[in-house]
């Protein structure tokens, strides 16, 4: 694969970035901007990971997603054919997917593109009055969005209580995102907006304050 072509595709080593730090890069969609942390494949059309931001008013002409895409919005509200979609939704939009989105206020969006093969994906809609946390207060809580068999990958929220101590065990590896609030893994803090992709292995974790965080696990079997 030539390096012109790829973008923090190495996945056998733990890969922190401060997206909150990095400056907004134009999309072919004007209005709409991006921070790219994974890619490999062509520029426009290659796997890829982003933080993507729409200003007000901005929209996608209608286009397919090969191989899938997933949205999770972070700020605003993301709309499309299908609805409204306010902070904290979160959409898998499978193979042969078409839309055309946009966002009348503006909005920020975790988005990945090409990255759910497989034609027998159901899609997935999930929005803040669909939460079901699981756990006690005062522990760890969690969220399932996605997990349908026979595929690996698996997402979910988690919420962290500040102080919180334990141990993160990723069998298939996993990719970490901070929505709001600050953790510490494996000596390694992140922080709003944070993203942390981790190879196989089992990792210490704190709760440096209270953090509501995206956790998703198996999806570098597809990167």
């Amino acid at each position: 694969m030539s390096t012109e072509l790829q973008l923090n595709t190495r996945l056998d080593k733990a890969l922190r970035i401060d997206t909150a730090a990095m400056e907004w890069e134009a999309s072919p969609a004007s209005g709409v901007w991006r921070k790219r942390l994974y890619r490999a494949g062509p520029q426009e059309s290659g796997r890829v990971t982003s933080v993507v931001r729409y200003d007000p008013g901005a929209r996608f002409h209608s286009h397919p997603h090969p191989e899938g895409e997933e949205i999770l919005v972070l700020e605003g509200v993301f709309s499309d054919e299908r609805g409204d979609w306010t902070k904290g939704s979160f959409l898998l939009n499978p193979e042969g997917f078409e839309h055309a989105p946009f966002s009348e206020g503006g909005c920020e969006l975790l988005v990945r593109l090409r990255q759910y093969p497989g034609e027998s994906r159901l899609q997935c809609g999930i929005t803040p009055e669909d939460y079901r946390w699981q756990g006690s207060p005062g522990d760890v809580q969690t969220m399932p969005l996605y997990h349908q068999e026979p595929y690996r990958d698996t997402q979910r929220l988690e919420h962290w209580p500040e102080g919180w101590r334990g141990s993160l065990v990723f069998a298939d590896g996993a990719e970490v995102f901070v929505i709001e609030g600050a953790i510490a893994v494996d000596g390694t803090e992140l922080r709003d907006r944070g993203w942390l992709r981790l190879p196989p292995g089992r990792y210490p974790a704190t709760a440096l304050n209270s953090a509501q965080l995206y956790i998703k696990e198996g999806g570098r079997l597809y990167l």
